[in-house]
């Protein structure tokens, strides 16, 4: 391994947060690229194109001896991105799952791994207590902990333990409702959006916001995928950043009662007066609807791949202002931002070119 090459593990590289990472990181040429996920990867193209640069790895990572074994090789990594996620039906299940994964990547990896400089945690917003209900706004780094369980806390926890003493560092990233492409990816509301907005349009009905009362006139806030990967490379290779935490967003501020006619707009659609209604509920029945849209339309993508309605229904619900204090970041020289209206929109266009939605 030359001194200047560096070898990024991306756990989690299927999701949305991950595919941003393994993107961004392969525009880079002092990078080399492994990827973990369940699947593993079926990218021919890619890896082609990047060959000698991209490889993945199926394993679970609940179970510690498949990680061992299947990372065993994994000497010259310099840098781990950690970006898994399992999802559970409660909090306090989400802990063991979550911090098993990554105890079991650092476990396996760390002591191989003479070269490890930094180990990326990304986290979210339920580190400020923003899944539970209405809380302090801007949500600042510096802010207490809540009440656990939480397992982004946990995870923290741990690789501070970890890294006592150690010449690798760490950092947490903070992004909020992450927009970009994934499939059968539990946490994509920019999916569910343009899902959601294409079966309204098959049925000749407007664009209605299916949120709590509320929620249509709350400030809000999204990250870009692409911008949070430059922004998680670059907090893993600015010495500035080691062992801290960073809020990453676009940049603005939007409420649904302004967005929300721009999007039916961009779908050519209507919009009618916000009505209350799960999404998990009133989808439920449309997957024979969306075999019919992909015939008539050639989509690529069966409907459990392009669902993710609980998730929908969870940001939806947030009757309550959803924003952190970027700044921080801005403070320690990123200075990147996105327009959220054109993430939606140049989203939206994605994934119509890869046949997602018509």
């Amino acid at each position: 391994m030359k001194n200047t090459q560096k070898v990024a593990l991306v756990v989690g590289a299927q999701g949305v947060i991950g595919r941003g990472l393994v993107d961004h990181l392969l525009t880079l040429d002092e990078w080399e690229v492994t990827c973990l996920s369940r699947r593993g990867g079926t990218d021919a193209s890619a890896g082609s194109m990047f060959e000698g640069r991209l490889r993945h790895i199926a394993v679970d990572l609940l179970d510690p001896e498949d990680t061992h074994r299947k990372l065993s090789g994994l000497r010259e990594v310099t840098h781990i991105f950690y970006a898994a996620y399992q999802d559970r039906p409660t909090w306090a299940e989400l802990v063991p799952p979550n911090l098993a994964m990554l105890v079991n990547v650092v476990e396996a990896v760390e002591p191989i791994a003479p070269h490890l400089c930094h180990i990326s945690l990304m986290q979210g917003y339920k580190v400020y207590g923003a899944h539970l209900g209405p809380f302090k706004t801007p949500a600042r780094e510096s802010d207490p902990n809540h009440m656990p369980p939480e397992f982004n806390i946990d995870q923290q926890n741990f690789l501070e333990a970890r890294q006592r003493g150690k010449n690798w560092t760490w950092s947490a990233i903070r992004p909020s409702v992450v927009g970009g492409f994934a499939l059968g990816n539990p946490m994509n509301l920019t999916m569910v959006i343009a899902v959601y907005a294409s079966i309204s349009k098959e049925l000749g009905l407007p664009l209605r916001f299916p949120g709590k009362p509320g929620a249509y006139d709350k400030l809000m806030e999204m990250t870009d995928a692409g911008l949070l990967a430059k922004a998680t490379v670059w907090a893993a290779t600015d010495e500035r950043c080691s062992n801290q935490a960073f809020n990453i967003t676009n940049g603005d501020l939007f409420r649904w009662n302004d967005m929300w006619p721009k999007l039916a707009r961009w779908f050519e659609l209507e919009v009618a007066p916000p009505l209350p209604m799960s999404l998990e509920v009133i989808m439920a029945d449309k997957e024979p609807l969306w075999n019919a849209m992909m015939a008539k339309y050639g989509l690529k993508y069966n409907y459990k791949e392009v669902s993710s309605w609980v998730f929908g229904d969870f940001v939806f619900s947030w009757d309550y202002d959803m924003f952190g204090d970027g700044s921080k970041a801005r403070r320690f020289g990123f200075h990147e931002f996105i327009d959220t209206e054109e993430m939606f929109f140049r989203i939206f266009g994605n994934f119509r070119e890869r046949r997602v939605i018509p």
